[in-house]
């Protein structure tokens, strides 16, 4: 087999492992909603829900913080970015959006985020985008408005409104952060490493506003009701913690460095869609005609976006996904 051919069925590949990560990441988040609103309804207050999330989480990741604990001297900016940003930050805004705006108006806000990474990309880092990658973001964000029927709540409040576009700017900051290094061969900074220190420094800033001390404990030792089939709520938290957070975590980051941020994120846009399913199974929220179409029109753009040809050039535009992005595949021990 020519070299060149091998190379290119190598990075198509890549891609297309990167894709499945990326939609498995979206699976995970989706699943986060479903298993939490029971929990909220049994009496657990909502940042209770994201404390007890994040912490966990952090307490399972905890031995790979150590294992990679030269991180902290590599790249602490990158680790408190990631902490700050694609954890606390994505969590608490969004939490605090939709304490003042509908849920769909704010979930719609922050699924944004796609569109202004490629912002970020073109205005920012002054790189050319594809126009497939950008037709693909427009489609993405135009099904979501259905999904999410944003007509059925149309009276906004302006710092509502704020605080939802602040959970869209911290989930840029996770894609665009999650592919610091993907190009820097053995030298970048292992995802799993990142991750978990980002998931401390997330529990830790979460701690401070979500003031767990006065979370009722006795809610998690009972059952809670997910449509009127009780389950006991420690087994959705620990759906919360080990596959909504832990695995959704790991397996997005890993796809943003063998996609591209901008890519990853209209798949990530999927999460809106699959969450919606979920809970139209699990809970009985059903889907009226219009959310059904949007998310085909979602699957659509992503999928318009993540097939757009790679260039082969060092000035490729990055929105076309690029080739693939090795990651340390040693799994480097710092």
């Amino acid at each position: 087999m020519p070299v060149r051919t091998y190379e290119s069925s190598r990075a198509g590949r890549g891609k297309g492992v990167g894709l499945g990560l990326a939609i498995g990441s979206a699976v995970a988040f989706g699943g986060s909603g479903v298993a939490a609103k029971p929990l909220i309804e049994a009496g657990l207050d909502p940042l209770h829900v994201v404390w007890l999330r994040v912490a966990g989480a952090a307490l399972v990741m905890l031995p790979l913080a150590v294992r990679h604990r030269a991180l902290l001297r590599r790249r602490p900016a990158l680790l408190a970015g990631f902490g700050l940003l694609g954890v606390a930050g994505v969590q608490a805004f969004y939490f605090a959006s939709i304490s003042r705006i509908p849920v769909g108006v704010a979930l719609l806000v922050e699924y944004l985020a796609p569109a202004l990474v490629l912002g970020w990309v073109r205005f920012v880092q002054r790189r050319p985008v594809t126009r497939a990658a950008a037709a693909g973001v427009v489609l993405a964000v135009g099904g979501l408005a259905c999904v999410v029927e944003v007509w059925s709540g149309l009276s906004f409040d302006a710092l509502g409104l704020l605080l939802a576009l602040g959970a869209a700017c911290c989930q840029v900051g996770y894609f665009v952060l999650s592919d610091q290094g993907s190009d820097s061969g053995d030298a970048a900074p292992d995802p799993l490493g990142v991750i978990a220190y980002g998931l401390l420094v997330g529990a830790a800033v979460l701690t401070v506003v979500a003031r767990p001390w006065n979370l009722d404990w006795s809610v998690l030792a009972d059952t809670a009701d997910m449509n009127g089939t009780p389950v006991a709520a420690a087994v959705l938290l620990a759906w919360i913690v080990l596959v909504a957070t832990v695995i959704a975590y790991v397996t997005g980051v890993v796809s943003v460095r063998r996609l591209s941020p901008q890519v990853a994120g209209v798949v990530a846009c999927l999460e809106a869609v699959i969450a919606t399913v979920l809970a139209w199974f699990l809970l009985g929220e059903h889907l009226s005609a219009p959310q059904i179409v949007g998310g085909a029109v979602v699957l659509v753009g992503a999928f318009i976006a993540q097939s757009s040809a790679p260039a082969k050039t060092p000035a490729e535009p990055v929105a076309s996904g690029g080739p693939e992005r090795e990651l340390s595949a040693r799994g480097n021990v710092t």
